[in-house]
């Protein structure tokens, strides 16, 4: 009779269960703490991850603190200090961990603190900071009034203002915050040009544009960037006719609900798209992900969003697909130098490759050098005041390794990641390089940027 071979660490790629969030069970307090417990003492016995996000430093250090110097020691009342510490960067369980499924032990690192995070939402609630961070169209919209517009991008850089949204909301005062475009992509945008549709044997001949928030109303640029490079290698496109949050920064508070209902909105548009032939493309790495991995595992069963899925693409993954059918353009007007590029968190899980890095290295005259590590922003964590100084020192390696390159240009695919990684080189090594998306370096080399819509 055969036997299960016992083994340390596990050969196989990672895979993902279904995220279980409309089971009761889901939210039991008390079978969460045991599964807690039983992950916890996985690591302590590992301790793989130490180099990663801050939540495996705060556990070992409460375990290592107790009495028992194991995770029996450890109150339960204090798993929650290494819940918050965690900001879904997935990154421990698809490089590090080694007792990811199918390994019999199951470990899930992310999808665990996200239900402990839920478990703590549909508990406590959320703190006003944490619903203000998240609600991303809540905060465009404010902002799309002119006068607001300017006032917000004004006090930004207000010294005494910031210290008061510090001390009242929890908002670091010497953390990098957004500005609000004057115009949202949606109004700067015209429709596309008459082209014929080539489908390519990887890829569909045609784009639809998911926006998102950020883009939408903090740098439509890069928007207007993507399209410019779509036109000039005459892709049609279109922008899905309605679209709110993907959810991303709802789910990293754990509000499973409110995700819910941004998806009722915009799958339904998706999905018609997919249906018609489109690929579909946004130009941030968290909002692809949210699409194509976590909406998937809370919905396994929804057909529409298993469509969507499969119609979503990350801009460079189809720009190389595309290249490879022979129908995109590598004839590029001006080399770019020194890119000094980050891949973040959220593109590297999503098992594509280094298609960014691949594009790039396509213009002549342009070295790309490539860090592999996580800047530290991750989403809101790097704004709020109890959790800046820890994204600081977790970008640290980047910031030093990037500078160290002197690069012509900085870059990250993730637009909120390449602000903080500026900010870093900034204030660590006294530099101010370029910032430049990826989408508006490709636009930049064609010599599209004076180009207008």
């Amino acid at each position: 009779m055969a036997t299960e071979t016992k083994r340390e660490g596990n050969l196989e790629a990672p895979t993902r269960h279904p995220i279980d969030w409309k089971n009761p069970e889901y939210y039991d307090e008390e079978k969460l703490n045991a599964e807690l417990e039983r992950v916890f003492d996985i690591c302590h016995g590992c301790r793989r991850c130490l180099s990663l996000c801050h939540s495996f430093p705060t556990l070992f250090d409460l375990i290592d603190d107790s009495e028992t110097m194991e995770v029996d020691g450890v109150a339960k009342e204090d798993y929650v200090k290494v819940v918050d510490e965690c900001y879904l960067c997935d990154m421990c369980y698809m490089a590090k961990c080694p007792y990811v499924p199918p390994h019999s032990f199951n470990v899930d690192f992310p999808h665990l603190m996200l239900q402990a995070k839920a478990v703590k939402h549909q508990k406590d609630g959320m703190p006003t900071r944490d619903k203000i961070l998240s609600d991303t169209d809540g905060l465009g919209k404010l902002a799309g009034i002119p006068v607001i517009t300017e006032t917000i991008n004004t006090v930004n850089h207000w010294k005494p203002v910031r210290k008061a949204v510090q001390s009242v909301l929890g908002v670091h005062e010497n953390a990098w915050l957004p500005e609000f475009a004057p115009k949202k992509l949606r109004q700067m945008i015209k429709q596309s040009k008459a082209v014929d549709v080539k489908d390519g044997d990887r890829t569909p001949g045609k784009v639809a544009i998911f926006a998102t928030c950020y883009i939408n109303y903090n740098e439509p640029g890069i928007g207007t960037d993507m399209i410019k490079v779509l036109e000039h290698n005459n892709i049609p496109w279109v922008v899905a006719e309605k679209e709110v949050c993907c959810g991303m920064p709802k789910l990293e508070q754990g509000d499973l609900e409110a995700v819910d209902r941004l998806k009722r909105v915009n799958i339904p548009h998706l999905a018609k798209l997919a249906r018609e032939g489109y690929a579909i493309l946004a130009g941030v790495p968290s909002c692809t992900l949210m699409f194509k991995q976590e909406l998937p595992l809370m919905y396994p069963d929804d057909e529409d969003v298993q469509t969507v899925k499969a119609a979503f693409w990350d801009p460079f993954d189809y720009f190389i697909s595309r290249n490879k059918d022979g129908l995109m353009s590598t004839e590029f007007k001006q080399g770019l130098g020194h890119v000094s590029y980050q891949a973040p968190c959220h593109g590297r899980v999503q098992n594509i490759g280094k298609k960014t890095e691949e594009f790039l290295k396509l213009i002549p005259d342009t070295e790309v050098k490539t860090t592999e590590r996580c800047s530290g922003h991750a989403g809101t964590y790097g704004v709020k005041q109890e959790f800046h100084k820890t994204s600081m020192k977790i970008g640290k390696p980047v910031f030093r390794a990037m500078n160290d390159q002197n690069p012509d240009y900085i870059s990250s695919d993730c637009p909120l990641g390449g602000h903080h990684i500026a900010q870093g080189i900034r204030e660590n090594h006294g530099n101010e390089p370029a910032l430049a998306h990826p989408l508006s370096l490709v636009a930049k080399a064609y010599g599209l940027n004076e180009e207008s819509l």
